[in-house]
């Protein structure tokens, strides 16, 4: 991988031993002539690859300095779309998205360390210079919505002021658990060993570790608590 593309990978919170544990390539073929000419960058590790199609709608309008890495083979993936120049986008190993979309706008950073399961149609759309930072150890549930704005500008109509999020940031942090159709919007910050209840919105807050949180929008519902992969008594 060339040094400056993974020093911008590094810039958007890709850990270092995720870069080194995977040996990468960077796609020559199967992509347009603009897309080398804009100085964009298409790598994958040993084993990974993007779906015919979906390579063919990333590749549709034209865009510069793009980097994208994708660390699993991502057969399940229905799109992933770039919005504008300067777009970052990491999937780590062990990362699975079934039916999921990705969006990642102009200046903005889609970044998912594995492993993260998402079970069903996950939608993760990062625009307007923000960010989706994810540490790993994920569990997504069907209809999980990962958003840092809602794409359209709500106004005071006294002072002018946008009152809705926008280029917000959010990061989750390790052993996370979004369950059945979980929001998680604006600046969030989402700490370790958390669950996200059932059609629960996280909108612009900061969610302590090691707690569940419910409702619209979310609270603390349970403290010190952890969560298993095991469903047992």
């Amino acid at each position: 991988m060339h040094e400056a593309h993974r020093e911008r990978l590094r810039s958007a919170g890709v850990r270092a031993e995720a870069l080194d544990a995977l040996t990468w390539t960077r796609v020559e073929h199967g992509v347009p002539d603009w897309w080398h000419d804009c100085d964009n960058a298409l790598y994958v590790a040993e084993g990974a690859y993007l779906p015919e199609s979906v390579l063919a709608h990333l590749t549709l309008f034209p865009m510069r300095d793009v980097v994208i890495a994708i660390g699993s083979p991502m057969e399940h993936l229905t799109s992933l779309l770039v919005g504008g120049d300067r777009a970052t986008v990491f999937l780590d190993r062990d990362v699975v998205l079934t039916a999921g979309e990705i969006y990642c706008g102009a200046d903005s950073q889609v970044v998912l360390h594995g492993p993260v399961v998402a079970t069903r149609q996950p939608l993760i759309d990062a625009r307007n210079g923000g960010s989706i930072l994810v540490d790993g150890d994920q569990l997504w549930a069907a209809g999980v919505y990962l958003a840092t704005d809602d794409m359209h500008r709500l106004t005071d109509r006294t002072t002018g002021e946008r009152l809705n999020p926008f280029g917000a940031h959010i990061r989750l942090g390790r052993h996370v658990w979004l369950c059945r159709e979980a929001v998680v919007t604006g600046h969030v910050e989402i700490g370790d060993d958390v669950c996200v209840g059932l059609r629960s919105m996280v909108r612009g807050q900061k969610v302590p570790s090691r707690t569940v949180v419910a409702g619209v929008p979310a609270r603390v519902v349970r403290e010190d608590t952890t969560w298993s992969f095991d469903d047992t008594p």
